[in-house]
């Protein structure tokens, strides 16, 4: 039997499989054990009531989608009274994920939001549709420490901070996150695109950019884990194109902890269900006792050279 558990800082998962922020929902219950979950990601919440972006929101794209969403939300109120008494009918640990417009506010955010029944708290300094102008903390390393070591002096519930692969230098602001006090990463959001209508010359998008996600990034945020995981000493999550098991056992060998999905449940959604047992499968296919022995053991060596290789005996 594989042992399917995997830590992250403070806090254990069952396994290392979560919906990422925005692509999940309680109402998923109708078609699969949320319970078999590693943990549950809770859409982003701002203070106030945020109506999102005009429409249209979302299109598709060869190798994946764009969105641009605007992170929607019915405010702070609105998720203490309903959203968190929701999830906490399932056993897996609560994610809570936060978002602002300033410094201060993301402080008092996490204050308050922190004090619900959430086990972690997730900062989404990173969404690209927010402000597709590039208003956003993730993009800046100075950013990222200020507004980390502000949330980690209010609160000792474990923070995940979550990173842009916008940023110019994502692993200049990974570090800058540990710094302030993260106490683990998530790589990455969406990389902002446009997609043009060939048909009536507008962008496809309501509000001209959107976050691009699916398969068709996953090489480029699997390169970014890597990148990281050599960086920091604190756990990386890795989000971004996962379909299939291999693709996470990608994002682990490069140096991820564990994983968030998001674009395949718009797809298929009983995914998340159906890689947790393929993941179990792998393992014990090839002989993995423990899921958690995969992060990190990419073989970081370099390749033999062709007349070497062609060289050497067979056998």
């Amino acid at each position: 039997m594989v042992d399917m558990s995997v830590r992250i800082g403070s806090v254990t998962l069952k396994n290392p499989i979560m919906p990422g922020s925005g692509c999940f929902s309680t109402d998923l219950a109708q078609v699969m054990d949320i319970n078999r979950l590693g943990a549950m990601v809770a859409k982003t919440v701002s203070r106030e009531f945020r109506p999102g972006n005009p429409p249209p929101r979302a299109a598709e794209v060869e190798g994946g989608m764009i969105n641009s969403i605007g992170l929607p939300t019915k405010g702070i109120d609105y998720f203490f009274k309903h959203q968190v008494p929701d999830y906490r009918r399932f056993t897996p640990p609560l994610v809570g994920s936060i978002s602002a417009t300033t410094i201060e506010d993301f402080e008092a955010m996490a204050r308050d939001v922190a004090k619900s029944d959430i086990d972690v708290l997730e900062v989404n300094i990173s969404c690209p549709t927010r402000d597709p102008k590039g208003g956003n903390f993730a993009l800046h390393e100075e950013h990222t420490y200020e507004v980390t070591k502000l949330i980690r002096a209010t609160t000792d519930k474990p923070v995940w901070v979550k990173l842009s692969p916008n940023a110019g230098d994502i692993v200049a602001v990974a570090k800058a996150a540990e710094r302030g006090g993260a106490n683990a990463l998530v790589v990455a959001n969406t990389i902002l695109g446009l997609k043009i209508n060939t048909d009536t010359f507008r962008p496809a998008i309501g509000n001209k950019f959107g976050g691009l996600s699916g398969p068709g990034i996953k090489p480029i945020i699997v390169r970014m884990v890597y990148q990281c995981a050599k960086a920091v000493r604190i756990p990386i999550i890795g989000c971004g194109g996962i379909v299939k098991v291999e693709d996470v056992v990608e994002y682990m060998l490069a140096g991820a902890t564990a994983v968030m999905i998001g674009y395949l449940t718009f797809r298929n959604p009983t995914g998340m269900i159906a890689i947790i047992d393929g993941l179990e499968q792998w393992c014990a296919k090839r002989g993995f006792a423990r899921v958690a022995d995969l992060t990190g053991a990419m073989i970081d060596e370099p390749p033999m050279e062709t007349f070497a290789a062609a060289a050497a005996p067979i056998g």
